[in-house]
């Protein structure tokens, strides 16, 4: 039997290479997140030589070797764009905890997880802080129960809150906050329970919000006058402002696997433009001057680029939004140019678009449920073309696209919302098949009709017709997340699953021939990682105040409430998301009263200590053998395994897990490692 030699296959594939440009690039981006020490200039320095080596070693040194030459350019260079837009967007971080005032501009409001409005500010004065220190944006949550001015983008605001910097993460190897934040500049977090007193109107300070006034202004427009559910729906859907979504709402909506209608993405840009296209195309078609003389179709399809121009600016231009229209912009343009618009190029090329301009996205759910579901609907009705259909019934047939378009991209994002959201919605399929025909022939066009007549304030025509299908959208959300067994809960996986199951699918539709099929083992090998992941026994947060216990029932914590956040974070990664803090508190696990709380694992004794008494009790409770986890900071060594608030604020949060040879401890800074966004 004759073994092909690699670079052969490799060549063979000729054609179809593009597609792995943005895989290649993905690989680098990837590789410089999971870096535990961040590069320094030197390491910039030979990098920047290792690429230009490659380059020119592609151009120059045989067309045998060139596609693994550009490999590991592009991985080199993920690796650069990475680290570059990471000090690009290097601002000041608040380096301790302040309380005091809290002076700045508003430029965005939204809610939080805990449904209360939230400012971020830019412009930032801070109290006896210099200008070069002050954070460029702070997010600031409003808490008190006083009545607060309705804030409107522009408007400079003061108050007395609390900020500190952004948290890192709860657990190690969890989401870390830290660096999202880095990314989005955000320099400090907190809240205040003081009134928000205004210091300058909105007009004053309007200068480069105008895309944000103007956003929020037709939100607030569409909610006034479709009031409820339905006009936060359509806000939502027609400028990406979901402040008005109620939080139960979002529940179902999730719960049904409908979120994704909220999102603008390619579903909304793709709607949007295919009726503008054809919408246009119909009309110029009926005026023969026109029509006789000008290319219709290429027309319409410039106005439709145009439309999804504006959408994509009105939306705030998020990473799905910006997919989508990359998408339909080379979709458009390719039509404008008699080419083939739909094709896995097309694909690639957004991907590697996206990833140069935000390679932070990589690591996000939006990038990758967006592209995973494009690319397997691209791939499927790329092979479905040469099937006429002629054996399906005619009214038939968009029951049968739809029904395809939902499988598919439910199967293509389900691994990735899993792992992300701790959540499989086992009606999803059901839900689309009920909803998404309808935002295609009612709710999409009434938002463009609706959109066209607002600044002759005759928006309410296209909002009438538009509310009866968002109704009946929320209504289907309500009654598929209350069946039974709508949703299911599943436990995070490890670090490598995603990355091998993405992996897999995408060698099992961009390689050429028989060889593709090992994409299927690459990706059961990341199922079965997932399956055997291993959740720590212990895990105790970076305040030392909670610790939860994994038990028979499930994991118990020390305390109802307080270190909310980590209680529902580390719930969710357990799988457990339907239980909240106060009944896992009462689970079996720990022994002993308020601050003076015991457990055991893997054979060895824990004590909790908190509260005021916490301090005098170390000394006693610290005898050899035994763990000692406490909110008070403990002077001097002693024969205990001693965790406290000096140790933690070395550590952050800790994972314990229980070996055949004993504990292994792991720590969240550890695991996070020396990078721009926690740098002290």
């Amino acid at each position: 039997m004759q073994i092909s030699n690699p670079l052969d296959v490799v060549l063979g594939q000729r054609g179809h290479l593009f597609a792995w440009v943005p895989v290649c690039l993905a690989f680098g981006v990837g590789i410089y997140f999971d870096l535990k020490i961040e590069p320094a200039g030197g390491a910039y320095g030979a990098l920047s030589a290792l690429a230009a080596a490659f380059a020119v070693a592609a151009l120059w040194l045989g067309e045998r070797m060139r596609p693994l030459y550009l490999a590991t350019f592009l991985v080199v260079a993920g690796i650069l764009v990475a680290g570059t837009r990471a000090h690009m967007v290097a601002e000041p971080v608040l380096g301790f905890r302040y309380y005091g005032p809290v002076e700045g501009r508003v430029v965005k409001v939204d809610r939080s997880q805990s449904d209360k409005v939230r400012l971020t500010l830019d412009r930032v004065v801070l109290e006896r802080m210099p200008e070069w220190r002050t954070p460029a944006h702070v997010r600031l949550t409003l808490h008190g129960k006083d009545s607060y001015i309705t804030p409107k983008l522009g408007m400079v605001v003061i108050t007395t809150g609390h900020l500190s910097p952004p948290n890192g993460p709860v657990e190690p190897g969890g989401f870390d906050f830290q660096r999202m934040a880095w990314f989005q500049g955000l320099g400090a977090v907190g809240y205040t329970r003081s009134p928000v007193l205004t210091l300058a109107l909105s007009d004053q300070g309007r200068a480069g919000l105008f895309l944000q006034r103007l956003r929020r202004e037709i939100s607030q427009g569409v909610q006034a006058m479709l009031p409820g559910d339905a006009g936060a729906f359509a806000a939502a859907i027609m400028t990406g402002d979901r402040s008005g979504m109620r939080r139960e709402v979002l529940g179902q909506l999730r719960a049904s696997n409908l979120a994704h209608l909220l999102a603008i993405s390619g579903l909304h840009m793709g709607l949007l433009t295919a009726f503008v296209f054809g919408a246009l195309r119909y009309a110029l078609a009926m005026v023969p001057l026109i029509n006789l003389r000008w290319p219709v179709k290429k027309l319409a399809a410039f106005g439709a680029l145009m439309a999804a121009s504006g959408y994509l600016a009105l939306s705030g231009g998020n990473v799905a939004t910006e997919r989508a229209y990359i998408m339909v912009a080379v979709m458009l343009v390719a039509i404008m140019f008699d080419r083939r618009a739909l094709t896995l190029r097309a694909v690639a090329l957004a991907a590697t678009i996206v990833l140069i301009r935000r390679p932070e996205a990589l690591t996000g759910p939006g990038f990758q449920m967006s592209f995973a579901a494009t690319t397997a609907l691209v791939a499927v009705f790329g092979a479905l073309r040469y099937w006429d259909g002629s054996n399906v019934p005619a009214f038939l047939r968009p029951v049968l696209t739809v029904l395809i378009s939902s499988f598919v991209a439910g199967a293509a994002t389900a691994p990735v919302a899993a792992a992300h959201f701790n959540q499989i919605a086992h009606y999803g399929l059901l839900a689309n098949m009920l909803t998404v025909p309808l935002m295609g022939i009612l709710v999409m066009p009434a938002a463009v009709v609706a959109a066209v007549l607002y600044p002759l304030g005759l928006a309410w025509i296209g909002l009438a017709v538009m509310r009866w299908g968002v109704l009946w959208i929320l209504g289907v959300a309500e009654w598929v997340a209350e069946l039974d067994g709508a949703l299911s809960h599943v436990v995070t996986p490890m670090a490598a699953v995603l990355p091998l199951i993405g992996l897999g699918m995408l060698w099992l539709i961009l390689w050429q021939g028989r060889l593709r099929y090992a994409g299927i083992g690459v990706a059961l090998i990341g199922f079965i990682m997932w399956v055997q992941t291993e959740r720590p026994a212990v895990l105790i947060s970076s305040s030392g105040g909670l610790i939860g216990v994994m038990g028979p029932e499930g994991r118990a914590f020390s305390k109802p409430r307080g270190d909310g956040f980590s209680a529902r974070s580390w719930l969710e990664n357990d799988g457990d998301a339907g239980v909240t803090q106060a009944e896992a508190y009462v689970r079996a696990g720990f022994s002993g009263e308020k601050g003076h709380l015991r457990f055991s694992v893997g054979g060895q004794a824990f004590v909790h200590l908190t509260g005021k008494g916490a301090e005098a009790r170390l000394v006693a409770e610290c005898i050899p053998g035994r763990w000692v986890v406490s909110t008070a900071q403990y002077n001097g060594e002693g024969p205990c395994r001693m965790i406290d608030a000096a140790s933690l604020e070395q550590t952050g949060a800790l994972a314990i897990y229980a070996k055949k040879d004993g504990l292994l401890v792991v720590s969240a800074k550890e695991q996070a490692g020396e990078r721009l966004w926690n740098s002290d």
